[in-house]
């Protein structure tokens, strides 16, 4: 009986322990595009214009949408002021079409970036995308870093900012 008793405390503890083990290895919710740029750490001159532009809640929407996201060192290759000039209340709407010209809807992973020759734009305007020496350029930019998933599409990261025409 001694022997039945600590046989069923054993499975016991191992079950608990399965299941807690289980538990602390389940899916993870996945995070928003913008929670998913801002946890990065690179993009925090882009996390700061989405806020200026008012942009931030309709990124965090339901989507999809996919991102081509410039980094801290893309908005630094701007002239100097740029950034700061664009950052000024009276310019949001330039910096509303700036920032939507980077944001497509749909979910757009890099498989078919490089098999489709463009995409329109929320901001309206096109996107050409591009293969070149082994990777991907959306029109003058290059795609440094592809397929960052979020809970409502895509990032992919880019070393310029991208300006419509």
């Amino acid at each position: 009986m001694k022997r039945y008793k600590t046989f069923a405390t054993t499975l016991a503890i191992l079950l608990i322990a399965a299941t807690a083990f289980a538990g602390s290895h389940m899916a993870v919710e996945q995070s928003d595009i913008v929670d998913t740029a801002v946890a990065a750490g690179s993009f925090t001159t882009l996390a700061a214009a989405l806020q200026a532009a008012g942009l931030v809640d309709a990124l965090k929407g339901d989507g999809p949408f996919t991102v081509f996201a410039p980094t801290d060192e893309a908005f630094a290759k701007l002239p100097a002021g740029t950034v700061e000039n664009l950052l000024k209340p009276e310019n949001k709407d330039q910096l509303t079409a700036i920032l939507t010209y980077h944001v497509i809807p749909g979910n757009l992973p890099s498989g078919t970036v490089v098999s489709t020759p463009g995409a329109t734009t929320l901001q309206g305007g096109s996107l050409t995308f591009t293969a070149a020496d082994g990777g991907v350029m959306v029109n003058d930019a290059t795609v440094v870093k592809a397929d960052i998933n979020a809970s409502n599409g895509v990032i992919h990261v880019i070393d310029s900012v991208l300006l419509p025409m």
